[in-house]
């Protein structure tokens, strides 16, 4: 403990440790009159000492002080609590502007006596709530931006849709009107491939998504559209769907649409050339990590029938040949008396061993 020869060698230390603090600091008796400031409060809110010892905090700088937030903390809350930290004070300061300050607030109380002084530190957080400001300013904008997408994206979604199924329904027409056979499978051929690209936008659209879509219930739908409009009849094909749990990108799923488009309408065509009351198309899609692998497989009558979709045909050949390289993916056909798979892998793909029973 530090003996004091005289009350003047305290009052001394007492303001050395005042000044050396960096964030202003006043010191107040017990009906707010300024016992000691400290220099940085003299230099943030430009006054002297003349004009500020021995006054009242609130005629301070032509009462810049005088705040009813400030009262209230000095007057109600400071004698019931002894102590406030971080109260917060904005104000219009002359010569400074508009600032936001942190006040922290002690009541000292010495011996048993009535005496008491207040301790009142302030923290400038003007910068800080300006970036804030900012911020929110900046996200409400971001928000707004996003809305505007959204509503645009939605706008799009629509019209893209209207227009496949006018294109769609044009190629009926057409295909209806011509008299060639060849030329009328060709554009049926084409209707197929319009509705599977029209069968992800009302996907997306019924999800209310635009980036990722979740592959099971997508192929399924997809597939459910094809079962309805190309089988039936003398030749009913049972089309099953089975799909890990999983999300893609939008774009990969027009891929992989048309992809199971292409392979589902190869199968109709060429697996079942007579009558086969089992008939059936099987799709499945396996997950591992960041690689999948995409199967289409039948049990018609294999390669003596079916062209082998790595080697020659036509042009659904050349889409399915493209969208595997889009893909980045490798295709291979394996086909026999019991029928036709094609798989489609992306990159290391490794099925995942079945569990011990």
């Amino acid at each position: 403990m530090i003996n004091f020869q005289n009350l003047e060698d305290a009052q001394r230390l007492a303001q050395a440790i005042v000044n050396t603090i960096h964030d202003p600091l006043l010191v107040l008796d017990k009906r707010f009159h300024v016992l000691a400031a400290s220099r940085s409060f003299y230099e943030t809110f430009k006054v002297n000492a003349e004009d500020t010892y021995g006054r009242l905090l609130y005629t301070l700088g032509d009462g810049q002080w005088d705040i009813p937030a400030l009262r209230l903390l000095l007057e109600t809350i400071i004698p019931a609590q002894a102590a406030m930290d971080g109260f917060e004070v904005e104000h219009d300061f002359p010569g400074l502007g508009r600032r936001n300050m942190l006040l922290n607030a002690r009541q000292v109380v010495y011996g048993e006596g009535s005496d008491a002084t207040i301790l009142l530190a302030f923290t400038d957080i003007s910068a800080r709530r300006a970036v804030e400001r900012e911020k929110e300013v900046l996200h409400e904008r971001t928000q707004e931006l996003l809305l505007q997408k959204g509503v645009l994206l939605q706008e799009m979604q629509h019209r893209v849709a209207n227009s496949l199924q006018i294109i769609a329904s044009i190629l009926l027409l057409k295909a209806r009107a011509v008299t060639s056979e060849e030329t009328r499978r060709d554009l049926q051929d084409a209707h197929q491939r319009v509705m599977s690209v029209a069968e992800v936008q009302r996907h997306l659209h019924v999800t209310g998504g635009i980036d990722q879509i979740e592959v099971g219930s997508y192929l399924s739908k997809l597939c459910g559209s094809l079962a309805s409009s190309m089988t039936g009849g003398s030749q009913p094909i049972d089309i099953k769907v089975s799909a890990e749990d999983g999300r893609i990108g939008s774009d990969q799923a027009v891929s992989l649409g048309l992809i199971v488009t292409e392979l589902v309408i190869n199968a109709i065509k060429y697996a079942f050339p007579v009558p086969n009351s089992g008939a059936s198309i099987d799709v499945s899609y396996e997950v591992n990590g960041s690689d999948w692998k995409l199967v289409v497989s039948d049990n018609g009558v294999g390669k003596t029938i079916v062209p082998n979709v790595k080697s020659g045909g036509g042009l659904g050949t050349a889409i399915v040949q493209a969208l595997v390289k889009q893909l980045g993916a490798q295709i291979e056909t394996t086909s026999g008396d019991t029928g036709t798979a094609v798989s489609i892998a992306h990159a290391t793909f490794t099925a995942r061993l079945p569990e011990a029973a």
